[in-house]
């Protein structure tokens, strides 16, 4: 019986041929019945796929073959089956694209890459090592590095949440002042996979933070480690058709549906063309909303 899988990778490093390391991506995932979504620039890779799990590992190990993704960060996760050509359900299609930046915070001239990767982020903290911090000192602050909407559904506990609705709004979040108060404070960036906050804790100590942490592998390696027994609160919102995960059967639901109030972690798009974001709207809620459409 085929086991689907979703895999979530990146690699900060230099890329002088962005452009050719797209046509090997899109080839080999092609030849893997791989669906998902990879972002290339000159500055490394990320993405995310999913597919049966043999072929996920022998694309893991392919790309790792390759002399700059050696030190691929690479994470797992369940995924929620396949259609009747064998293909993901989590996504509708492959895409492979060069852009700018593998993560867009409107800011490519602020990037510093090398062969070890970003220049000037943040120091890494392991989920055991994030325990021990927190265990030291009592002037630590959680500062979520992803949009607004995904921390309705799930969030470290007390963590300051910016009000965005992009990443490409952070910067000017963070020329806003509305943060330096935390300028003297031990603030750790937290994002879904920790790609967000390799850019974000270089962005934030560039600006005068001085102590300036990452949670290593994000969220997902949080949960993985202490899954619901640590300091995550409810559920973990991704892109792609999943919407979001959760990491036990007892994760708290701290969702609350834009409609009616009802606890949930069900996510929805915005129905308004002109609103890119995501709501949180429960399962009743979304039916009459398409019924009101409908009509």
């Amino acid at each position: 019986m085929p086991v689907a899988k979703v895999l979530l990778f990146y690699a900060f490093t230099p890329l002088p041929d962005p452009e050719a390391v797209r046509l090997w991506q899109r080839d080999l995932c092609d030849s893997l019945g791989l669906r998902g979504r990879i972002l290339l620039s000159k500055d490394g890779i990320n993405g995310t796929l999913g597919g049966e799990l043999g072929a996920l590992k022998r694309y893991a190990r392919k790309t790792k073959e390759y002399a700059a993704f050696r030190g691929l960060d690479v994470k797992w996760s369940e995924g929620s089956g396949f259609d009747a050509d064998g293909l993901s359900l989590d996504f509708p299609r492959l895409s492979v694209r060069v852009r700018d930046e593998i993560v867009s915070f409107g800011a490519p001239a602020e990037l510093r890459v090398d062969s070890t990767g970003v220049v000037g982020g943040g120091d890494r903290l392991d989920p055991d090592g994030l325990h021990a911090l927190l265990g030291q000192r009592d002037d630590v602050v959680f500062f979520d590095g992803r949009n607004r909407f995904e921390a309705a559904i799930g969030r470290f506990r007390d963590a300051v949440v910016p009000d965005v609705a992009t990443t490409r709004e952070f910067v000017a979040e963070l020329d806003s002042g509305r943060y330096d108060h935390l300028k003297d404070k031990a603030v750790v960036t937290y994002c879904t996979g920790g790609i967000r906050c390799e850019v974000l804790s270089g962005l934030m100590r560039s600006r005068g933070f001085g102590e300036v942490y990452q949670l290593d592998g994000g969220v997902v390696r949080y949960g993985e480690r202490f899954g619901d027994d640590g300091l995550w609160e409810g559920s973990l919102y991704v892109f792609d058709g999943r919407g979001s995960v959760r990491f036990s059967d007892h994760s708290a639901v701290i969702g609350r549906c834009t409609g009616c109030g009802a606890p949930t972690a069900r996510m929805r798009n915005c129905s308004d063309p002109a609103c890119r974001e995501q709501l949180v709207v429960c399962e009743e809620c979304a039916v009459v909303e398409c019924a009101a459409h409908a009509a």
